[in-house]
């Protein structure tokens, strides 16, 4: 597969590069949080502390260390000063529990922990579960005096001089980890390379996009994702834009403080959400007017994004959201709608440097217009799961990567989301998509949010359950919603089932865990029985 980039040399240090692309940018902001903010000058200077005083600390190359940090101006020090030095951090889910992080602490062996002041008790907690090999815990914005062994970030910094140059690490060197979801059991440490954040900006932060250095970007989705990565760290940082950081959840009133201009008087230029982020902005009796933003650019992944908030959200921002599909192990979005050309109920074309097939289940093309699975090559796969031989040989299959994910290609090029692989479901003998089902469900004026499971009727026979998530103060009855669906999809597809609910059960990055609900139907048919 010819590129359309050039490629990184072989001796090749991701950190670095960015230090170097950007050394002209002076006292520009680079990072602005809810506290301060880190100019170019700054970030060049801390990091090559940083990576100094780790090699102080005696980790050495290619060993990791936790980064366990919310959104703010020490999570690019910490993560650009370990790649600095060679050493691996590995970014995990701000979200989890104690027993999460003593699984990770164990799988990663990570030498040291770097860990915002208020996750620290939890830290802590997973600290005591068992064996581990934590040398130093590095606590950034503590709240509390800390206690032996546990070093202030800030003074760690101030306290080293600058590291001369970068190590000596190759394009195909681990980089850093970042953990999978772990939606259908433990977490996989997704080993990626020094190269493949180079592949994402070059490929997507400025191929697709086409970011620029007078950008100011903003990210629901947090850093320690694949997806948040890109968006608020590599891309900026790639082509010399300013990125706004938020610690706090990504609530509708939180994303419009910042998208008006109440965090730093900048207002984004670029915003990066996700669907489910979307669906709560336009629901919300606080959404900003079209004058009140400076909004250029609009991306979404994390889920398919229903055409209908697509354009409601261009109706009353003027701008379209340009949607695509990442994963973890690709390490960001390979299959995209384009500014400019962008076909709502879609996800796309490929994105130049990428290709993809659709298979069948015996590994055969699937002809345009039928569903099959989402095979991926390109040029930023992950080198493995860590530890994990036999998934990842499922998910890394010669040059391919396997998605999970079903979809449709059409005849224009783009492809159709169609579910995840084991989310199909298939109903009188036909395969129904639970995400067709769901975007047309959200269509409904008084529908917020749905999800679609298979459920046995009375004759054992296959059929769609929805669940539904109404608007406050909004009504709708079963049969009002029966209806709809019937006028608007073929008529098997239409739920025979639908509960209404006040929430639905969520990944931390706002993707709807419908195996919840599986769980959840399941157990209730065995009271009942």
């Amino acid at each position: 597969m010819v590129l359309p980039v050039q490629a990184p040399p072989e001796r090749f240090n991701f950190a670095h590069h960015l230090l170097a692309g950007t050394s002209g940018s002076g006292n520009k902001p680079a990072f602005i949080d809810d506290q301060s903010v880190l100019s170019y000058d700054d970030l060049h200077d801390k990091v090559r502390r940083l990576a100094s005083g780790l090699r102080e600390l005696e980790i050495h190359r290619e060993e990791r260390v936790l980064l366990l940090m919310q959104d703010c101006i020490d999570w690019p020090i910490a993560f650009l000063g370990a790649m600095y030095a060679g050493v691996v951090p590995v970014a995990v889910n701000t979200l989890l529990t104690a027993d999460d992080y003593a699984y990770m602490l164990a799988n990663s062996r990570a030498q040291a922990v770097l860990v915002s002041g208020a996750l620290l008790p939890v830290l802590n907690a997973a600290l005591r579960q068992g064996p581990h090999e934590v040398q130093r815990v590095i606590v950034s914005r503590p709240d509390a005096p800390l206690t032996t062994g546990e070093i202030d970030l800030e003074t760690f910094i101030a306290s080293v001089a600058a590291m001369d140059a970068p190590a000596d690490t190759s394009a195909d060197d681990p980089a850093f980890w970042l953990y999978s979801s772990g939606s259908t059991g433990r977490p996989k440490g997704t080993v990626h390379s020094h190269a493949n954040p180079y592949w994402t900006c070059e490929l997507y932060g400025k191929g697709v996009l086409n970011l620029r250095s007078d950008d100011v970007c903003f990210s629901a989705a947090k850093l320690f994702f694949a997806y948040g990565l890109g968006n608020a760290l590599t891309f900026p940082l790639s082509v010399g834009a300013t990125s706004i950081l938020m610690a706090e959840r990504p609530t509708p009133d939180a994303t419009f403080c910042r998208l008006t201009g109440g965090v730093g008087s900048l207002r984004p230029t670029v915003f990066f959400g996700a669907p489910t982020g979307f669906a709560g902005m336009l629901a919300s009796p606080l959404l900003p007017a079209r004058y009140a933003v400076s909004l250029r650019l609009v991306s979404s992944a994390g889920e398919a994004l229903p055409a209908d908030i697509g354009e409601r959200f261009k109706s009353h921002f003027g701008v379209d959201i340009v949607d695509g599909i990442g994963s973890t192990e690709m390490l960001h979005i390979y299959l995209s709608n384009r500014p400019g050309e962008v076909r709502y109920g879609t996800t796309g074309w490929p994105v130049p440097g990428y290709q993809i097939e659709l298979r069948s289940e015996d590994g055969q093309p699937v002809p345009d217009g039928e569903p099959g699975d989402l095979f991926i090559q390109g040029p930023s796969a992950a080198m493995m799961y860590w530890g994990n031989r036999q998934k990842t040989r499922e998910t890394f299959q010669g040059g391919w990567t396997k998605s999970g994910d079903k979809y449709i290609r059409n005849a224009d090029g783009t492809c159709t989301y169609a579910g995840r692989s084991d989310d199909m479901l298939k109903v009188s003998g036909i395969y129904v998509s639970p995400f067709e089902v769901e975007a047309t469900l959200v269509q409904h004026p008084a529908v917020l949010e749905a999800a679609v499971i298979a459920k046995e009727d009375e004759e054992g026979l296959t059929k769609t359950k929805a669940f539904v998530v109404l608007k406050p103060g909004a009504q709708a009855s079963e049969q009002d919603l029966k209806t709809f669906v019937k006028a608007k999809l073929a008529p098997y597809k239409y739920p025979r089932f639908i509960e209404f609910v006040a929430e639905l059960p969520k990944t931390a990055t706002g993707k709807i865990q419908r195996f919840r609900l599986r769980e959840r139907e399941r157990a209730a048919t065995t009271t009942t029985a």
